[in-house]
């Protein structure tokens, strides 16, 4: 059958050329369910060949959805900007979407303020659910506000205090921070520090642990310098670190932006990398390949971690329970051990 002219093709136009039931084309564009794999791909076949276009109107109207998810980001605009890794998640999370014929809407809320009109809108009947990204603990009460509303949520990283009730996908941040440590430690370098990211993420605490565990009784308070991730942050946690005067042959630093600022303070400390001192990061972002030399890094599966965040928010809008998910990470070696 060609294309209708004239007319938009109709849910009985689709049937007809399926040759099934309007009913069973009805139940293949709302899910699929109760639907034999023969007859959805004879509806699906039907669909391209007929034209057909679901009017978003109507299937609103018919399935209370929207057919929208809200991307919850509690960061400053600079940091959204600054950091690769939030566009190439929300990129990566919009494509995912789109295979489902989803709508994906961003919403920043860094402050309080921005966070209950964020609550406010997505608790509103805007969205069929939210993927909530960079969530700290002391900024999470919009967590409880979303569940109370039965809103479906899944988070990027393990949303603490909330690690039994709210869905997530994360990266192993313990995992793979242990395996940097001891790929340091493989190279001779036994003398580690640690830029830490923050402690209000699960991010952030994992990667301590990890660190804290490794080296084991070589661990000191003093080894220890704290950054937000950024670039800046990690330049002065390296100069916090030289200004205490630990002897160090090494530095993990919580992220690749981190990583890179306290190469910038070595540089200028007259330090060379790796030659005196091996610096390792986290994520395996652009920056990772920027930097001179490059730098050794775990790098995080943000294309995976978003796929798979968009299918379990979709499995819970379909009345799934909540699922939970933790993927691997992966070494990449450069130069800067």
């Amino acid at each position: 059958m060609t294309k209708l002219r004239g007319r938009r093709p109709t849910i009985d136009d689709v049937a007809r050329e399926a040759g099934v039931s309007r009913g069973t084309v009805s139940r293949v564009l709302n899910g699929g369910h109760w639907v034999s794999d023969g007859a959805r791909v004879q509806v699906e076949k039907a669909i391209k060949s007929t034209g057909y276009r679901i009017n978003p109107h109507a299937r609103s109207l018919a399935t209370s959805r929207t057919g929208s998810v809200g991307f919850l980001l509690t960061e400053s605009y600079e940091r959204f900007f600054s950091d690769p890794n939030f566009l190439q998640i929300l990129r990566s999370s919009a494509d995912a979407l789109a295979g489902h014929g989803m709508t994906l809407v961003l919403i920043m809320a860094d402050t309080l303020d921005e966070r209950h009109r964020a609550t406010e809108y997505l608790t509103g009947g805007h969205v069929d659910g939210a993927l909530v990204v960079s969530s700290h603990r002391d900024s999470q009460e919009f967590l409880a506000e979303l569940l109370a509303a039965r809103l479906p949520v899944i988070s990027a990283g393990i949303p603490l205090g909330f690690e039994e009730q709210v869905g997530y996908v994360t990266a192993d941040d313990e995992g793979g921070a242990r395996a940097i440590v001891e790929h340091l430690g493989a190279h001779g370098r036994t003398r580690i520090v640690h830029l830490a990211g923050p402690q209000d993420t699960s991010g952030g605490t994992g990667r301590l642990q990890a660190f804290r565990t490794v080296i084991g009784d070589a661990y000191s308070d003093e080894r220890v310098a704290y950054g937000d991730y950024s670039r800046e942050s990690g330049a002065s946690a390296m100069r916090e670190i030289l200004a205490r005067e630990v002897p160090f042959d090494a530095v993990f630093a919580a992220n690749d932006l981190m990583a890179a600022g306290a190469m910038d303070v070595l540089a200028q400390a007259g330090l060379a990398v790796p030659e005196d001192v091996a610096v390792v990061g986290f994520d395996d972002s652009p920056v990772a390949q920027q930097t001179t030399p490059q730098l050794t890094t775990m790098r995080q599966p943000f294309d995976r971690v978003s796929e798979e965040m968009v299918r379990l928010l979709v499995d819970e809008i379909n009345g799934r329970p909540a699922g939970r998910m933790v993927i691997p990470t992966e070494l990449v070696e450069r130069g800067t051990v």
